[in-house]
């Protein structure tokens, strides 16, 4: 797969871009810095089938770094973002991403959602020394093997799935645990920490359930899961192939729970879901905002994010806002002659806290690019999710 090619290309040669990045920043204009200008790049799905969650990212991003500007900037600097349409094809992604470093001369690309995405991004960044930062996936390769130009804040989906099925056999007494998963690399991650989980828990997988693109796998898995009897339905597919599986085995009269990763709680809509999805968990880090939100802070910056974008926040507009904020956060403390040693060494001996959306506490080092390993686990309950768990470290490990 790509995602393992990469893998190893970057292992061979991590550890010579640390060197490249000590040899050459000290001494050079740094690309992306100016005297009035910080410029920052992202790329996002603006067209294609996850557009609706890239506009949400871009808008995050953009209103972090509005407010910014607004304040002043960092240390005199306007930050100036520049965000690219990939539709969702790693092939765009390449031609962005040559953009945004060659024309644009961006420090660093923010927020890039998807893995395929971020794959395809991830050789010309480090090639170029720019900063791939906190990419909106929980592939390991964001952050394995080490390098100066990437910063992960995903946990893994092998140790989300991991996590999320060993609280849901100790809380709800699970027994009979089946999975449905996609037959790509995602799904087989998704696969690979059920498979460690049951191993921990000494239970068997009943039923595997793999739904290949255009198959007609999925329309056959409510009959299967219920045929097993299952009582814990592990979701490796995307959003749309979850909520409907979840609402067509609730039809058959069958009410397993189900749990998915964080790629599912970011995008499914809590509207759009309804309660034909009650009894969904996903394993997650941020939550989703509302304009209810018993925090006052949350509530008014979801009123501040409706009135800007006329439309309601989903938690994919809180990461893009809390990427923003913390790469601003990195910069300012660099110090007005901003370079990417400067970044870097702010970025290692700095733990930032959490935030207002109940983010886990952020700290990375120079052979550690994963900031938090924490979670935490919410269902939807009438239509929206709602935290079941406070911050839990990941279940670690397995095979």
């Amino acid at each position: 797969m790509g995602a393992r090619n990469w893998g190893q290309i970057a292992r061979a040669s991590g550890l010579a871009a640390w060197s490249v990045l000590a040899a050459q920043a000290l001494g050079q204009t740094t690309q992306g810095v100016s005297k009035n200008e910080l410029v920052v790049g992202s790329i996002q799905d603006l067209s294609g089938p996850t557009a609706a969650s890239g506009r949400q990212l871009r808008n995050g991003l953009s209103m972090r770094a509005n407010e910014i500007n607004q304040e002043g900037g960092v240390n005199g600097r306007l930050i100036r973002l520049i965000v690219e349409d990939s539709g969702a094809e790693p092939r765009r992604v390449s031609v962005a991403v040559e953009k945004l470093i060659h024309r644009d001369h961006v420090f660093a690309v923010l927020g890039q959602m998807g893995a395929a995405q971020n794959l395809a991004a991830l050789p010309s960044e480090a090639q170029s020394r720019v900063i791939n930062f906190l990419p909106v996936t929980g592939e390991r390769e964001m952050y394995e093997p080490p390098s100066p130009f990437k910063v992960a804040f995903w946990p893994p989906y092998l140790e989300q799935t991991k996590t999320g099925i060993l609280y849901l056999i100790q809380r709800k007494k699970a027994r009979r645990v089946c999975a449905v998963y996609a037959d790509d690399e995602f799904g087989a991650e998704v696969l690979r920490g059920a498979s460690s989980a049951l191993a921990a828990a000494s239970l068997p997988l009943v039923e595997k359930i793999a739904v290949t693109r255009g198959g007609s796998e999925l329309s056959a898995a409510p009959g299967r899961i219920k045929a097993a009897a299952c009582d814990l339905v592990v979701l490796g597919v995307g959003a749309r192939e979850a909520q409907a599986l979840v609402a067509s085995v609730h039809r058959l009269g069958h009410e397993p729970d189900f749990v998915g990763t964080s790629a599912l709680y970011s995008a499914i809509d809590h509207v759009a879901a309804g309660r034909a999805t009650d009894g969904l968990y996903a394993v997650h880090t941020v939550t989703q905002p509302y304009r209810d939100d018993a925090s006052k802070l949350v509530r008014d910056w979801a009123a501040a994010y409706v009135e800007q974008f006329r439309e309601e926040p989903a938690v994919l507009a809180v990461y893009g806002y809390y990427i923003m904020d913390l790469f601003a956060k990195v910069a300012a403390k660099a110090g007005p002659a901003l370079t990417l040693e400067k970044f870097e060494a702010v970025l290692e001996s700095t733990t930032f806290p959490r935030d207002m959306f109940g983010s886990p506490e952020f700290h990375v080092t120079a052979t550690d690019r994963l900031g938090s390993r924490k979670v935490r686990i919410s269902e939807i309950v009438n239509g929206r999710w709602v935290p079941v768990t406070t911050l839990l470290d990941l279940a670690l490990g397995g095979p």
